[in-house]
């Protein structure tokens, strides 16, 4: 009878056989592709996948299924470009099915030529890639994909849906045999017991046990299987978590009834063994739901984009695929629909809803000249909009990598939790061995069911959700708010922050050109200001919006090699080096109170700036000083523009005339003096300071690279975002922090019971369980009014997880 492959599983053909080569054993497979892939994976060096796996693969597919991935049009909808030599995609990923299988893809990745970075999460089946175009092609990734045995796919929302619903399924269909399993073995179990007392003929004991071991087979085999895969997954990885004394405590229960059974014996426990696998099943099921539910925000963000607009030309419109438009055409949005791309509102004004992206309920008014963003609703219509940015470059794009990225990440106070399950499942495992040998010794008898109910009640499920679970809900709260957590560490960091430096321009003030007292040295007011909102048209530094909202409705000229830097930009046009910033930068005369245009003849023209207050900064420093954070501003611009508006919002500490390295090195002796200290900005010279932050928060529509460097982004701007995200964050640990005070208690009184007999197995899985299920419900307090109010309120620093880790 043939055999399987050793790479997808599939049964071998009757023809000769093919083998595949990893160091000196020879593997039967089914097919070129797959010994091509076995070989290749050996190749690599990556063979320890073989062991680490819990499942097949899958058939190799064709290399040259994805050239279509390659053509520009579609290619701009899947890819972003980040600087010159860097490009981001984000694919869903067929046929993943455990840790393994991550490790594979992100090894096999990361050792291709040109490829900076590759980051996948299993849970969600998707593959973030960083790489240089210059250097490798993105179809050749995608069949570096296929290859393996994974098929990649447009990470769509119909997709995306298809996955969850698959999961889903799956783990209902787990439930359902488990659950029709226990209510079948409970039947028999019921009949035992009563015989047990009342008498009953042995023959008719026989049948009833073999009936209940007909009813718990299946879902032993069936319905218990993740367990046990997930044991031999951390068998093969050498470390130890909750599935081991799970698949333990399953599999010594079915085992020792089944021999008992057949060969006779006191008590069989079939009942036992179905309940604790339908409790289990529930309680994951539940937290499955939970997970996906949390997910949802990270998913919405997708569905947003719709995937077809009407582009009009010359009055007409046409249905076409959003990946088809280009920057400068126009497309036509009806009511209620959804706008496509980021754009210009041309010939009326309307008003949009951008709550989902904002976390503002109220809709807002957007007049001719003002930009719309990809993902917002459309309230009037029909309007059009001239197209700026499609598809990966889009707000709504942006916003969705950065939920995914926090999704992926895998945050200190998870790493602690597992770690402390572990060491949980270690003494475990010993105090279940101390048990079977002390009543070896006292009553031989009650060492089987004694040491099941240990390894039952003290399953460390509670110990890994505690983390996970007040994470995944932190994040979703924060996400309705417009506060999108990029990387999940800075909500544990921001909980302990006990300062706040901001930058000011264009985080506590939004600038405006006072085109009235505009001085043009040569040329023309129009012209001036033309030149300048050229340069500054991919910018996203405030001064920059300033300016392109000053020169609206005016033909702008084209500029070469624009390159923006810490102090302006820098552009080539009509044969000279054209500069736009501070008068020092423009290498010109003057004070700090305007943007300077020069070339290489000199200066060209003046630009004065004038700064209001951003709406609701000053609420939002009121509420974080109210609760005991001391907030400072640290600013580039000259002192008295700081003085004015430090005096406006309240804050007594400021400094000027900053520098990057100047702030970096203030930003140090604060944390070397002991405090703890967040950094808020949104520009280009921003991203240093933010990177040396405990905690990092920029602006939705701040400059990409404060964005990268950051681990808060404030999607509509709004400062009072901080307050609700430390609010959510203290919560989160103050969370965290009871589930595993909760863990650590239930199990002190629930194992010694237990050990001593009496508790029996089926109720300390209805305890495990419920354990489980209380730790969950917990996290339901995060996001509550009430709560957040208390934990932002002015108190101690939290207590750092790590020491409130139970040992």
């Amino acid at each position: 009878m043939p055999g399987a492959c050793f790479h997808c599983g599939e049964p071998l053909g009757e023809g000769d056989a093919l083998f595949a080569t990893i160091g000196a054993r020879s593997h039967p497979v089914c097919c070129i592709g797959c010994r091509a892939a076995v070989e290749w994976i050996d190749g690599l060096g990556l063979a320890d996948y073989y062991r680490l796996r819990e499942g097949t693969g899958e058939r190799a597919a064709p290399a040259d299924d994805y050239a279509e991935w390659d053509r520009p049009r579609l290619a701009r909808r899947h890819v972003r470009e980040l600087v010159a030599d860097r490009a981001e995609t984000t694919v869903l990923v067929e046929g993943m099915r455990c840790a393994a299988c991550a490790w594979l893809i992100e090894r096999a990745l990361v050792r291709r030529e040109g490829v900076h970075e590759a980051t996948v999460s299993p849970l969600v089946q998707r593959v973030r890639i960083v790489f240089d175009p210059s250097r490798v092609r993105l179809p050749a990734l995608l069949a570096t994909l296929a290859r393996l045995g994974y098929r990649p796919h447009p990470l769509e929302g119909d997709r995306i849906d298809a996955l969850r619903t698959s999961e889903r399924r799956a783990a209902l269909k787990r439930l359902v045999v488990a659950g029709f399993g226990a209510m079948q073995a409970m039947m028999y179990a019921v009949a035992l017991y009563a015989g047990a007392f009342d008498g009953i003929d042995p023959a008719v004991r026989a049948f009833l046990r073999w009936m209940g071991m007909l009813v718990a087979t299946p879902v032993v085999l069936y319905a218990a299987r993740p367990f046990f895969a997930g044991a031999l997954r951390e068998w093969r990885a050498r470390r130890l978590s909750m599935d081991t004394p799970v698949a333990l405590a399953i599999g010594a229960i079915y085992t020792g009834s089944v021999v008992a059974t057949v060969f006779g014996g006191a008590e069989v426990y079939f009942d036992s063994v179905c309940m604790f696998v339908f409790l289990l099943l529930l309680g994951r099921y539940v937290e499955l739901r939970a997970r996906q539910r949390a997910g949802e925000v990270a998913d919405a963000l997708v569905r947003l984009q719709p995937a077809t607009a009407e582009r009009c030309t010359e009055g007409a419109c046409e249905t076409i695929g959003v990946h088809e438009l280009e920057p400068g055409q126009v497309v036509r949005v009806g009511a209620g629909a959804t706008f496509p791309v980021d754009g210009v509102l041309r010939g009326t004004r309307c008003r949009v809803d951008e709550s989902l992206l904002t976390g503002e309920s109220a809709a807002c008014l957007r007049e001719v000249g003002e930009e719309v963003v990809a993902g917002s609703v459309a309230l009037d219509g029909p309007v059009e909009v001239e197209v700026r940015r499609v598809g990966p470059a889009t707000v709504l794009s942006a916003l969705a990598r950065m939920v995914e990225r926090a999704a992926a990440a895998r945050p200190r106070i998870a790493r602690l939790a597992d770690a402390a399950a572990a060491r949980f499942v270690v003494r475990v495992l010993a105090a279940t061995g101390v048990v079977v040998l002390a009543w070896s010794a006292i009553d031989p008898a009650r060492a089987f069911a004694s040491a099941v109910a240990v390894l039952v009640i003290s399953c460390p499920c509670a110990f890994a959700l505690a983390a996970p679970s007040a994470l995944t809900r932190a994040v979703g709260v924060l996400a309705r708010h417009g506060v999108m957590v990029v990387d999940a560490d800075a909500l544990e960091a921001l909980a302990g922050v006990d300062r706040i430096v901001f930058d000011k321009t264009g985080t506590l003030t939004e600038p405006t050109i006072d085109v009235a007292g505009l001085r043009v040295a040569r040329g023309s007011h129009e012209g001036a200001l033309a030149l300048a909102a050229a340069l500054e048209q991919a910018s996203t530094h405030p001064y920059a919006r300033a300016l392109r909202d000053a020169a609206r409705g005016l033909a702008l000229p084209a500029i070469a090699d624009v390159r923006e830097t810490g102090g302006g930009v820098l552009g080539r046009f009509d044969g000279h080096t054209l500069r736009l910033g501070r008068p020092d930068f423009a290498l010109v005369d003057g004070d700090g109170d305007a943007l300077v245009l020069a070339d290489d003849a000199g200066e060209i023209a003046r630009f004065p700036i004038v700064e209001r207050v951003r709406a609701g900064a000053r609420e939002a420093i009121d509420a974080l000083q109210a609760a005991g954070v001391a907030c400072e501003i640290v600013s580039g611009d000259h002192a008295e523009r700081v003085r004015r508006v430090a005096a406006a919002l309240g804050v007594a500490e400021w400094r000027a005339r900053a520098t990057p390295e100047a702030k970096l090195a203030h930003l140090a002796s604060l944390r070397t003096r002991g405090d703890a200290v967040a950094a808020v900005g949104d520009g280009v010279n921003d991203a240093p300071v933010l990177g040396g932050a405990d905690a990092a928060i920029t602006l939705g529509e701040g400059a990409a690279l404060a964005q990268a460097a950051s681990g808060i982004v404030l999607a509509g701007g709004d400062l009072g975002g901080i307050v609700d995200a430390r609010g959510v964050a203290r919560s989160m640990l103050a969370v965290v922090r009871r589930n595993l005070r909760w863990t650590l208690a239930y199990n002190l009184l629930a194992i010694p019971l237990a050990a001593l007999g009496f508790v029996p197995p089926w109720l300390a899985a209805i305890g495990m369980s419920a354990s489980s299920l209380i730790v969950v419900a917990n996290t339901f307090a995060i996001g509550h009014p009430r709560a957040d109010a208390r934990s932002a309120a002015p108190a101690a620093a939290p207590t750092p997880l790590a020491r409130a880790q139970p040992a």
